[in-house]
């Protein structure tokens, strides 16, 4: 059995019952939690994007579809690892879900061996993924402490201009400038100007 944490979820969503029970069965016997829904639409209203988990789903289902699911999933910029699971075999359907972030594809009937493979691997993504939208809100909110005037000067540090062409461009004086420097990077918690334009940088390729 595997050696899950609690907030680790398996989310199966499928339409056809017998699916929905025999993945159930399948994952709790390897020590995983389960959550199962019958549509996309039941899915989305009680998921948690705080939680740790990873998502087995019907492609073709009655209102939204596995694929339109990922589609949401993407916009709302919610990565959930994905393995599609379908009766209907469609190559190139699997490769456009797997270039947009679903980890494998699946067709019926499965081999389970294989699945209880896919869903570790899946998981490994998971809490990567999780640990790098953690960092990302860490940045985040330290970059929401800056007043508007040292967002402007952190602008100006990430441009590669000098105190003196900051202080030009923004009529204040050099020492001023040294000290929203100063101050930047006492909130954003780095020591050096390398650490600085990482954090900078980062919130703008989020």
């Amino acid at each position: 059995m595997r050696n899950t944490s609690p907030s680790n979820i398996v989310y199966i969503v499928d339409d056809d019952e017998a699916v929905r029970d025999s993945l159930r069965w399948l994952l709790e016997a390897n020590g995983y939690r389960v959550r199962a829904y019958d549509s996309a639409e039941a899915f989305l209203a009680a998921y948690d994007p705080a939680s740790v988990g990873v998502l087995i789903v019907d492609v073709r289902m009655p209102g939204m579809s596995g694929l339109e699911l990922q589609e949401h999933l993407i916009a709302r910029q919610l990565p959930l690892p994905t393995v599609f699971i379908t009766g209907h075999g469609d190559v190139p359907m699997a490769v456009s879900t797997i270039k947009k972030g679903a980890v494998d594809f699946l067709e019926k009937p499965f081999n389970d061996a294989d699945l209880r493979d896919i869903v570790g691997n899946m998981f490994e993504k998971a809490r990567e993924q999780a640990q790098a939208a953690a960092s990302r809100r860490d940045r985040e909110a330290m970059l929401a402490r800056l007043t508007s005037r040292e967002q402007q000067v952190l602008e100006r540090i990430v441009a590669g201009r000098l105190n003196k062409q900051i202080a030009d461009d923004l009529g204040i004086s050099i020492k001023t400038v040294e000290a929203h420097r100063a101050n930047i990077m006492e909130k954003l918690q780095v020591a050096t100007v390398a650490d600085l334009m990482k954090v900078a940088l980062s919130k703008a390729e989020s």
